[in-house]
């Protein structure tokens, strides 16, 4: 048992092995636990590390490397991910609960240092070391689809802010406690830092651009400059005294311009998320001295209790603050501090170097391994406890009240043109419907069709092959026109030659100035579309205008119930439930709004909800016969799929998500597609 011990340890191949099957498995499982997947996985690092079974060193080249891209890429996807528009809005508010989340636990830290007798300078470092924090919540709120909601962002943008000002006090603490500390070396310090994220910042987004339009389309040569925009804006923090992750994080925000909502950027994302990031959390689990950890547990007791009640109660003041000051509400405010909770990538580097240093004694050493323990599974449970709540209430003030109905450009097309659908076809088997579909939606609205075959390029313009796909798509095309026909509709015939379906689509709907693009669904069971992405997948990214991919079990025509679960009562959910009401109106089908709490609530809750969805109904003055009713239910896919059973359609929401292939939906979406019994419409938007 022990050489087989030693074997894995000493093999970096079979270390590999492992911690895919650690990845592949644990999240599941914990998730399926109600616990965040997160947890497991730090878990796992302590069962498999020095002073578990041994089979992971975490002092070996290999895992030390797979740890810091981990996270490198972790504080990367942070800044990636940030919606600048929304970031340049809440600048304010992530600088000003910022200052707030820094300030206090650095102060309550430093009085619990000068409480057990330390002296200033190590009370100081110590207020500091609980001052920053690590954003290990994000995947969860990232996922959740909450990612970019104000009080989110702004804990995400603070985050920037706690790590520099933390990592400037260890230089100056150190300093101090080595006896070079000077004003200039300090002063230079932070010139060195503000003139490196500027290079960062308008460096890389200039080199980017100009890359990007050098090799065009390559999307392997585009996701290859990114990486390697990661590591040397990573390596030049490091180089200027500054912590790694600054520059990971200040990469994010630059290369976030230049890659937009693309597929390079989903692709990018799904790489750190799937292998990099969990690695990170493995291996923050296997540095956890276990014995160490037991003893300060029995030892040092009281200051351990110190150090936490100074992280959390500061922690929840900053957050409490941030409530007050910037009108958030109760959800709102404990997402931030369950965020801003967890004590592991610049905490820890700043103990070590402060414990090296002989600044930081090993009790308030074995403290903060305790500490980063505790806030690294204590953040994500409760990240994921209050962060799902966000979604009733990301788009109200008060969390009490839906918002207020904008006027927006969702199908309606500009004025003095007409209303136009686009309805590529391919498969003879749906092309009957997806036009009869598109000819209700337009001779409601007075509007035009358009039918559009793309042809595969070949090489040869005279090779007979293309030829006979020419020949095919004009007699799809002559189909469709009888399909409108009969219909009172006239579709305009369209075709285009193309190497990419998926370009080919939206080009083709850009240069119509197609409002609406509808395509057929078909199952994504093929290999070669589970490795580079379906059509549908590509058009749902790069389309200028709304997508709605549509199974139908019947004609259109015959469809008299619509389902349409809402999920909150944000913009682009009210989408959904116009397109259900325009489509009803057609043919006179009913409508029935659906919200489902995760959580119990009161009755009262779901009336006033059933409420507010009837007033978002009646705001688009249609005459169609709708009804309303929220439910309460742990399985929100499931209870969706039952629902449906006694409809004829249900209307469904994409919400973009970190897949490598496949149609790009959110879970619950995901699922309800696979168990749904009837008719569906699944309707994407563009990113704009």
């Amino acid at each position: 048992m022990d050489y087989f011990l030693d074997t894995v340890a000493s093999t970096p191949l079979l270390g590999f092995t492992l911690l895919l099957l650690v990845v592949l498995t644990l999240p599941p499982i914990f998730e399926w636990l109600k616990l965040p997947g997160l947890v497991g996985l730090l878990l796992a690092g302590m069962a498999l590390g020095p002073w578990g079974l041994r089979l992971l060193d975490p002092s070996g080249e290999t895992m030390k490397l797979l740890s810091d891209i981990g996270k490198i890429y972790l504080m990367f996807v942070a800044g990636l991910e940030i919606d600048l528009e929304d970031f340049r809005k809440q600048k304010n508010q992530a600088i000003g609960f910022g200052f707030a989340t820094f300030l206090f636990p650095l102060i309550a830290g430093a009085c619990v240092g000068r409480l057990f007798g330390y002296g200033w300078n190590a009370s100081i470092l110590l207020g500091s070391l609980l001052a920053s924090h690590t954003l290990l919540g994000y995947p969860i709120v990232r996922k959740l689809g909450v990612a970019n909601t104000p009080a989110v962002t702004a804990t995400i943008g603070a985050t920037i802010f706690t790590d520099i000002a933390a990592l400037l006090v260890l230089a100056i603490c150190l300093s101090i406690h080595q006896g070079d500390f000077t004003a200039t070396s300090l002063m230079l310090q932070l010139l060195a830092l503000g003139l490196y994220a500027a290079i960062v910042l308008f460096g890389l987004d200039w080199a980017g651009k100009k890359y990007f339009q050098l090799v065009g389309d390559e999307e392997g040569n585009q996701f290859l400059f990114v990486l390697l925009a990661v590591f040397i804006a990573s390596a030049g923090a490091q180089a200027i005294n500054v912590d790694r992750i600054v520059g990971a994080f200040l990469a994010g925000l630059a290369i976030n311009d230049v890659v937009g909502h693309s597929p390079v950027e989903n692709k990018i994302v799904f790489v750190g998320s799937t292998l990099f990031i969990p690695f990170f959390f493995v291996g923050m689990g296997l540095i956890v001295d276990i014995p160490a950890f037991a003893e300060a547990l029995g030892s040092e007791l009281s200051l351990i209790a110190g150090i936490a009640i100074a992280l959390f109660g500061g922690k929840f003041l900053a957050s409490t603050t941030a409530r007050f000051s910037f009108d958030y509400n109760w959800n709102e405010s404990m997402t931030m501090w369950s965020l801003s909770l967890p004590q592991v990538a610049a905490t820890l580097a700043a103990a070590l170097a402060g414990f090296n240093a002989g600044l930081l004694p090993q009790a308030v050493f074995s403290a903060i391994i305790v500490l980063m323990l505790a806030t690294s599974i204590s953040g994500p449970v409760l990240t994921a406890r209050f962060a799902p709540r966000l979604l009733r209430t990301a788009t109200t003030v008060s969390g009490d009240r839906p918002a207020e109905p904008t006027q927006d450009t969702f199908l309606n097309s500009r004025p003095g043109k007409p209303f136009t659908v686009v309805v590529p076809i391919a498969n003879p088997n749906n092309e009957r419907n997806l036009i009869e579909l598109g000819a209700l939606l337009v001779k409601h609205e007075n509007g035009s069709l358009g039918a559009l075959t793309i042809v595969k390029g070949h090489q040869r313009m005279d090779a007979p092959e293309l030829d006979r796909r020419l020949e095919r798509s004009q007699w799809l095309l002559r189909q469709a026109t009888e399909v409108g026909e009969e219909f009172g509709v006239l579709p305009k015939p369209m075709m285009r030659i193309s190497d990419d379906i998926a370009r080919g689509i939206s080009r083709s709907a850009k240069e119509a100035g197609a409002d609406l693009l509808l395509m057929g669904w078909s199952d994504n069971t093929q290999l070669m579309a589970q490795l580079v992405g379906s059509v549908v997948d590509s058009v749902f990214w790069s389309a200028h205008c709304p997508v709605a991919v549509v199974r139908l079990l019947k004609e259109p025509v015959d469809i008299d119930r619509i389902l349409v679960p809402v999920r909150d009562l944000s913009t682009k959910s009210q989408h959904a439930i116009k397109f259900a009401l325009l489509f009803a109106d057609t043919h006179n089908a009913k409508v029935t709004l659906l919200h489902i709490f995760e959580n119990p609530a009161p009755q009262s809750d779901l009336d006033r909800f059933e409420s507010e969805l009837l007033t978002v109904a009646q705001q688009y003055n249609l005459p169609v016969q709708t009804f309303a009713t929220a439910l309460v239910d742990d399985d929100i896919a499931r209870r969706i799929a039952t629902e449906a059973s006694d409809y004829d359609m249900v209307m469904l929401r994409s919400v973009r998500r970190l897949t490598i292939g496949g149609l790009a939906v959110s879970d619950t979406s995901n699922k309800v597609i696979r168990k749904v019994p009837c008719s569906f419409v699944l309707l994407g938007e563009p990113q704009a």
